[in-house]
């Protein structure tokens, strides 16, 4: 008799969660497991599917989408349900009786972690972020599942710097370029932190010889600085990580980009204003990132961009998921 067929459900819900799938999802292909991609209309998130070509079913905006999951996952012989922090997902699997993954790298996101850390049935975080720190969000220690390693090495895991970057975004190789992310403001875990200092970063760069390049996390911050004299805002999508391994310099309020260029080996500093995750501590501790207290602390040099070499933790990661 014919094995039953594994379909895997993925939701994704924010820009990196498109990068960090991306390699699992081609592992998934790889091993005969059929995926089933679901995700939001928010931030970058559509724009970084249809770049990289991956097929998915637009659900919803961000949050409160878990009525519309119910209805989209039943029926479809899903057998596992994944995602990186998906309360909507954790919610709908619950509901539809599927075995649910959640993974998560940041133990502060209280109001998430309440729902989606009690429910899930496996909940996978790295192991640099210790059960203790997780324990009182209602997750059993039966259910955590530490990994060695960084989301963002499993988000690396196939990258290839693309130059092509460059002259996509009209940049010159003989100036500094720096990279810059706004606060996720929207973020449950950032509302009501003022973040001034990165205000003075801006400024201070645009006093210097650097191209600076900003990065919205969404349209309203897109058009709040829509005009800037001397920042460069792509108009759709870019491949981040190939923009973070010719940067110079990558300043952001937390998240994924600072830790990505941490990895690559590229300068970078966080201006986040709240208590940073132990993933954070970890890379500061090591002097892989900097943590900005004042605007002319960065330092603006030109860099050459060297072949990144990333752990590889993929594979595992994708067998821990697999595990059921």
């Amino acid at each position: 008799m014919a094995a039953p067929l594994r379909r895997v459900w993925i939701d994704l819900t924010n820009s990196p969660h498109v990068l960090f799938f991306r390699p699992i999802l081609r592992r998934l292909d790889e091993a005969g497991v059929q995926t089933v991609v679901t995700a939001r209309d928010f931030a970058q998130t559509l724009g970084l599917l249809q770049r990289y070509g991956i097929a998915h079913t637009v659900i919803g905006r961000h949050g409160g989408a878990s009525t519309a999951l119910v209805r989209f996952g039943r029926g479809r012989g899903i057998s596992q349900a994944v995602s990186h922090g998906s309360n909507d997902l954790a919610v709908a699997a619950r509901l539809l009786r599927i075995h649910s993954t959640v993974l998560h790298d940041y133990e502060g996101a209280a109001g998430m972690h309440r729902i989606n850390f009690r429910i899930a049935d496996k909940v996978m975080i790295p192991d640099v972020i210790p059960y203790s720190a997780v324990s009182g969000y209602g997750l059993s220690e039966a259910r955590y599942r530490p990994y060695h390693g960084l989301k963002e090495q499993v988000a690396l895991a196939d990258f290839r710097p693309d130059a092509a970057v460059y002259e996509e975004l009209g940049l010159e190789r003989e100036r500094p370029i720096v990279v810059l992310r706004p606060p996720a403001t929207m973020s449950l875990y950032h509302r009501g932190i003022e973040n001034a200092l990165f205000d003075d970063v801006l400024e201070r760069l645009l006093e210097s010889e650097a191209q600076v390049v900003l990065l919205p996390r969404t349209a309203e911050q897109a058009a709040s600085f829509a005009g800037a004299t001397g920042v460069i805002i792509p108009e759709r999508p870019v491949d981040g990580p190939s923009l973070v391994w010719v940067a110079d310099a990558v300043v952001s309020a937390g998240g994924t980009m600072n830790r990505e260029a941490a990895v690559l080996g590229v300068p970078t500093w966080t201006t986040f204003a709240g208590e940073l995750g132990a993933v954070d501590r970890e890379l500061v501790e090591q002097g892989r990132m900097g943590v900005l207290e004042r605007a002319e602390d960065i330092v603006i040099a030109k860099r050459e961009p060297t072949e990144p070499h990333i752990e590889a933790i993929a594979d595992a990661v994708t067998e821990e998921i697999l595990r059921v």
